[in-house]
């Protein structure tokens, strides 16, 4: 059980599976193409089978090493559940199902350790954009309000009513022809929109959009203060290894002597 467990958290094999990872990807772009599904069909199914056989071996020998601590890592229990919907019969009402083994690919995500820092802080942060979410909606409720009661009689498709207001206010926030598409025309009919209009970007586009990024960014620094104990450990875990083994070595070197 050692010799499996260093086998699998060994840097060769994770990269062996990142690179069967690729080839998996590349294989699902290049089946996208009629030409190719015509004169190489058989052999890009074939090589998919080899890398979801690949991946099943993969889930294995890590069910072998760490039996019920495999459920505590929540990237293993991703992988389960995207090599299981490979797995699934392509007929009837599951064939659209099956069309999830493209999920595969995100195994990447789960293979590369800064992928997971991202997507960690991101899951992370997920209730502080939610904050900064329903602060977003209120002041598309206010300024469409505005919006509809000031600009709605001279331009009903932008601001004729509410819902239309906060959609002209979301394409404003994007910063998408903002200017000339819709604020100078209305600024045009009514002077005094140039505040309305300001206002709002300062306090969607720099001010709550800031506030997200610096969320994320947060939330990366912490993953990633998270995960340094967890390289260290899996690093001394690695140089104890090679420790017993060089103290074995020597004691059986020794023996032989005695002998």
């Amino acid at each position: 059980m050692r010799i499996l467990r260093q086998l699998v958290e060994s840097k060769w094999f994770q990269f062996g599976i990142l690179g069967v990872i690729c080839l998996n990807a590349l294989v699902f772009g290049v089946q996208t193409s009629v030409w190719a599904r015509t004169h190489c069909g058989k052999l890009l199914t074939g090589i998919d089978s080899v890398c979801l056989a690949v991946f099943t071996v993969e889930l294995v020998l890590k069910l072998a090493v760490y039996n019920r601590r495999f459920c505590k890592d929540p990237w293993n229990i991703f992988d389960f559940i995207v090599v299981a919907v490979s797995f699934v019969p392509d007929c009837g009402m599951f064939s659209s199902v099956r069309l999830f083994r493209i999920l595969r690919i995100f195994k990447l995500i789960s293979g590369i350790r800064h992928m997971r820092i991202i997507l960690g802080a991101i899951v992370k942060s997920v209730r502080g954009i939610m904050w900064t979410g329903s602060l977003l909606v209120l002041i598309y409720y206010v300024y469409g309000i505005l919006g509809t009661h000031l600009f709605g009689a001279a331009f009903e498709d932008w601001f004729g009513s509410l819902g239309k207001s906060v959609y002209t206010l979301f394409q404003v926030m994007t910063l998408e022809s903002w200017s000339m598409g819709i604020a100078r025309p209305v600024i045009a009919a009514y002077p005094y929109a140039w505040v309305y209009f300001i206002t709002y970007i300062l306090m969607t586009s720099f001010l709550v959009m800031n506030i997200v990024v610096g969320i994320v960014l947060t939330s990366i620094t912490e993953c990633c203060q998270a995960e340094e104990p967890v390289a260290k450990k899996s690093s001394l875990r690695e140089e104890l290894s090679k420790l017993k083994e060089q103290i074995a070595a020597v004691e059986a070197a020794l023996e032989k002597e005695e002998k």
